[in-house]
């Protein structure tokens, strides 16, 4: 199977004096009802490049990417897209950032009322009105058959697979040809076959599409694979970020157990 290496070999570590990242979490604190859930982490993303967090539970990987798409507000330190601290923009500013990002969602959280092709319009039709109908509904097309759904496109979510569930899913977090990505753990609920046809698909798109990327995932299998860099999450802090090489290397008495137990 093709690793992050095939696409991404030479993906530069984020540095303080490079270009400015397109994703950078910066000294993050934040805390629910006195539970401190992120102490303090800083993490990078520049274009074409993908980051797979890490961890068990509890540990704060889903409030990371609710902090990134601006859903929650840190407590200290910063959330910058393209070095712009997003901490407090207007709700129509924030608008506009937010649909430079697609996002997948756990479930793939897709409208069951609606067919698979009006699930990947559907932001489209809210977003582009520039778009003719006809227009519209070509993209959606263009997107399921990038996905290799082309024959589905008529059907409802009901009547196909939780991994062709996926497909539609990351066809609809592309219809606006996001700068970023955010997966939600993208092959939760699969079987391995499933799975695996997943990180090919997410590796395609990379190689096409070249958005900087963050996977929220418990699949370390996944993870090695589709990302270049890892960083694994504890007690919200991070202990430790880099290739899957570093982490095997690693002498740290947590990241051996999560390597074992994975």
């Amino acid at each position: 199977m093709a690793t992050a290496y095939d696409i991404a070999t030479q993906q530069a570590e984020p540095k303080q004096d490079g270009p400015v990242p397109v994703i950078a979490v910066e000294n993050v604190y934040k805390s629910f009802a006195g539970h401190k859930v992120l102490n303090g982490i800083s993490l990078r993303v520049n274009q074409g490049e993908t980051l797979a967090v890490l961890g068990r539970s509890g540990t704060g990987k889903s409030v990371l990417l609710r902090l990134i798409i601006g859903l929650d507000t840190p407590d200290s330190g910063s959330v910058c897209i393209h070095g712009q601290n997003i901490a407090g923009l207007a709700l129509d500013r924030m608008g506009e950032i937010r649909k430079k990002m697609g996002f997948l969602f756990q479930q793939a959280a897709l409208y069951d009322s609606l067919t698979v092709r009006e699930n990947v319009a559907f932001p489209l039709e809210h977003h582009r009105r520039d778009l003719s109908k006809s227009e519209r509904a070509d993209r959606a097309r263009q997107l399921l058959v990038e996905v290799g759904l082309d024959g589905d496109i008529d059907k409802m979510p009901a009547d196909i697979s939780g991994g062709m569930q996926k497909r539609v899913g990351l066809a609809r977090a592309l219809a606006l040809e996001p700068e970023i990505l955010l997966l939600d753990e993208p092959t939760a609920g699969l079987d391995p076959i499933s799975s695996g046809e997943i990180d090919e698909l997410i590796l395609k798109l990379q190689r096409e599409h070249r958005m900087a990327s963050i996977v929220v995932t418990h699949d370390l299998h996944s993870a090695k694979t589709i990302a270049g860099r890892l960083a694994l999450l504890n007690e919200g802090d991070v202990v430790i970020e880099g290739t899957f090489e570093d982490l095997q290397q690693s002498d740290i008495g947590f990241v051996m157990e999560f390597l074992q137990q994975s």
